[in-house]
């Protein structure tokens, strides 16, 4: 690849916009938006104005099919996922896609079969890993600071009046709290200590079947444990611990996108760590992009801040909460 990345954004709601303007705000010259799709025309004119892109697509097939766009950002509610970051792999675009990465861990591994198979970049968007502060926090615990882990606690949650016909009450859309906002508590989870040994789950269901409100219990092998939680009907702190047996992490309110985190142990004084101040202003989103970018300059296929085996462990997690607690998507298909 040249020294530019050229990035195609597929779609073109908030999270979209969050990332693009992240993206530009960096300042990066190896890295440039040129194209944006959407569903209508319209859409994709109006985003592109907004953030100064050359060319506005009304259709995806438009944006993959574009020999200038290296790789597409797929910024669709997740149960298009599976379509429209397979859609560019086959077209030979590398891909970053957000997460929840898919709706289940079969879509997600064909995903990652399809990236393998045409030697393409392929990462889930999951930003928490790019965050420097959640890097250092990693490299701590690494090399001992807290001991051996014994709990992580987190949770992720906001009370919010969904009517029935909101995407967050349709299983075809892969609603419910889990995909959009338990995916955190269990990545951050499961970057500490892997995919777990035992999975144990319970949740209040909307009357059309997707979680409203879920508590999750996993266990290793270690005899570390995890308490995690998601709602939409309640607003949890969104708070993050690792307690080791030599001291504690806390991360406060916006864990999985933190700016710092306080370190305890025993016999010294609660020390709060930063990693840098970082550019001002910015949502977070400019890690992920800046280590997309780093991967394909370099000629990496995936990154190792966020492998896709870790990718694919942790939608196993999220299909194992779903078969505790009774949560069918149609993508899942027939029992």
């Amino acid at each position: 690849m040249s020294g530019t990345v050229r990035w195609g954004v597929l779609a073109t709601g908030g999270i979209a916009a969050t990332f693009t303007g992240d993206l530009l705000a960096m300042k990066d010259p190896g890295a440039e938006v040129v194209a944006v799709a959407s569903r209508t025309e319209a859409s994709a004119r109006a985003f592109a104005e907004r953030f100064g892109i050359a060319r506005a697509y009304g259709s995806w097939a438009e944006l993959v099919a574009d020999e200038t766009v290296d790789v597409v950002y797929v910024a669709t509610p997740h149960s298009a996922h599976r379509e429209a970051a397979g859609l560019a792999l086959e077209a030979g675009k590398h891909v970053l896609c957000e997460k929840a990465f898919t709706l289940n861990e079969r879509e997600a591994r064909e995903l990652v079969d399809l990236a393998r198979e045409r030697g393409l970049f392929l990462m889930e968007a999951m930003w928490t890993y790019c965050n420097p502060v959640i890097r250092r926090m990693t490299e701590l615990v690494r090399d001992g600071a807290i001991g051996e882990i014994r709990t992580v606690r987190a949770d992720f949650g906001f009370a919010g009046t969904f009517g029935a016909d909101h995407r967050l009450r349709d299983p075809a859309l892969g609603g419910g709290a889990l995909l959009d906002l338990g995916v955190y508590p269990v990545s951050f989870a499961q970057l500490l200590l892997g995919e777990p040994d035992r999975v144990q789950a319970d949740a209040l269901l909307s009357p059309e079947g997707v979680d409203l409100n879920t508590g999750m219990l996993l266990g290793w092998d270690s005899g570390a444990t995890a308490l995690l939680a998601c709602s939409i009907t309640g607003d949890l702190p969104t708070a993050a611990s690792v307690t080791g047996t030599a001291g504690r992490i806390e991360f406060p309110h916006g864990f999985f996108h933190p700016d710092h985190f306080i370190l305890h142990r025993p016999g010294h004084e609660p020390e709060k760590v930063v990693s840098g101040p970082g550019p001002q202003g910015l949502s977070g989103m400019q890690y992920e992009a800046a280590e997309v970018t780093r991967a394909l300059l370099a000629g990496e296929t995936e990154s190792p801040l966020v492998p896709l085996e870790g990718s694919l462990a942790v939608m196993r997690t999220l299909d194992a909460v779903r078969d505790r607690i009774g949560v069918r998507y149609p993508a899942d298909g027939a029992v």
